[in-house]
């Protein structure tokens, strides 16, 4: 699975599940030589405006990558630099309810990222949920992607591996949508 089929389906979901969407892929940031590109920015108005930075990994990348560091280094990276560039705003509103950001590491449901995932997965349960990005409250995710199928429905779900389920535990294990791409990466030779 190529990142452009999962790029392809996040922007088909945020288009059938948010009226008022902005979509911007390969958003480039850069703030004092710190350099790099969301795959995909996405921003909702709910009414009132919520971000989305998605940071893509498909086979290729993780194939090529030296390792979970330098995925998580670029994730980092992301959400550390993006809002610092002048091209990017977001401001704290009082009265906001949930966050702000959502910085998403999303993975394929594919057995090359399962299996690196499962290689690293102390590392990417480590990340903590809660964040703060310039001054407003976010939530940072690590997930394999799910029903990607029903993306054009604005139904593109995501099955967290920094959240309350260990990586390889009965509790992920019995939340993996049977029948999924991801279920096949799994246990699919099982």
């Amino acid at each position: 699975m190529r990142e452009d089929e999962l790029a392809t389906r996040v922007v088909e979901h945020f288009r059938a599940a948010f009226d008022d969407v902005e979509i911007h892929l390969e958003e480039p940031y850069d703030h004092y030589g710190n350099r790099g590109v969301a795959d995909v920015y996405v921003r909702v108005r709910t009414p009132e405006p919520v971000d989305y930075l998605i940071e893509l990994k498909a086979d290729a990348a993780v194939r090529h990558a030296t390792g979970a560091n330098e995925i998580l280094r670029q994730y980092r990276r992301m959400e550390r630099y993006f809002y610092k560039d002048d091209e990017h705003a977001i401001r704290t509103k009082l009265g906001r309810e949930g966050p702000g950001v959502h910085a998403l590491l999303l993975f394929a449901p594919t057995k090359r990222c399962v299996e690196h995932v499962r290689e690293h997965a102390a590392l990417y349960e480590s990340v903590d949920p809660d964040a703060t990005v310039e001054g407003v409250e976010a939530a940072r995710k690590v997930a394999f992607l799910t029903n990607l199928d029903r993306a054009p429905e604005g139904e593109l779900g995501f099955l967290s591996l920094n959240g309350p389920l260990a990586f390889d535990s009965v509790a992920f294990r019995e939340a993996v949508p049977s029948g999924s791409r991801l279920a096949d990466a799994l246990w699919g030779d099982d």
